[in-house]
């Protein structure tokens, strides 16, 4: 009805912020010859721990053992001895399926949505969502590893970050490695955002296990390569 009085006009929207920074770290990583890659929510728990050097008995799935789905299995072909389906609680089956995909060399990252049981608090939700960064090359090291990171850094806070590396242990990579950078808000004199250290614990990353590597089809005397995790 054309005579009818037109809408007011409403302000438009806009990307969530975790949609915005999402987008702008796949730029970050498109620039530096990453692809983006996808992966399954619900996935198998071969590629989800087996795969990923966590076998059914290690410690380490105790905070990750968590919602399977009863009634779904994976596609013909898989057949793996602990193939079970639950929702991902991480996005790093997806080394794994890259390797197999498409071999080595390789840079990627797969940012997506994951799923814990989590005690849910102002720092913790039972989903979430991370970022997951591979590269796999030869002669692949820790240096490259604090190239990648400072260039990453760079780029999303726009300020040159004073990092360092402290020893963390993570099953699917050796040696593994906390990330943590000065503190922007007290120039590492110490603050209630770094808890009066200096210093923010950031991501965890390290050289690829091995292992890994050997599931995704990879010979580890030939190629190495480096992983890096973190929350959007």
């Amino acid at each position: 009805d054309i005579t009818a009085p037109k809408l007011p006009k409403k302000e438009a929207g806009h990307l969530h912020p975790n949609t915005q920074i999402q987008y702008e770290l796949e730029d970050l990583f498109s620039s530096l010859g990453f692809m983006i890659l996808d992966g399954p929510e619900l996935e198998s728990e071969y590629y989800n721990f087996e795969a990923l050097n966590v076998p059914a008995w290690h410690p380490a799935r105790d905070m990750q053992d968590t919602f399977y789905v009863e009634g779904v299995k994976e596609a013909a072909g898989k057949a793996h001895e602990h193939n079970r389906m639950l929702l991902r609680t991480h996005t790093s089956p997806m080394q794994v399926r890259a390797l197999q995909k498409f071999g080595a060399p390789l840079r990627a990252i797969v940012p997506g949505r994951v799923f814990r049981n989590e005690a849910t608090d102002a720092s913790h939700e039972h989903t979430f969502y991370q970022l997951e960064g591979l590269m796999v090359d030869k002669d692949i090291s820790v240096s490259n590893v604090i190239a990648v990171m400072k260039e990453l850094l760079r780029g999303i806070l726009k300020t040159e970050a004073v990092v360092r590396l402290r020893p963390g242990y993570f099953p699917f990579v050796e040696p593994g490695f906390e990330l943590d950078i000065q503190c922007l808000i007290c120039g590492g004199k110490g603050c209630g955002v770094c808890k009066h250290t200096g210093w923010v614990e950031l991501m965890p990353c390290g050289m690829v296990h091995p292992n890994v590597l050997k599931h995704g089809g990879v010979d580890p005397a030939v190629h190495s390569g480096f992983a890096f995790g973190l929350g959007l």
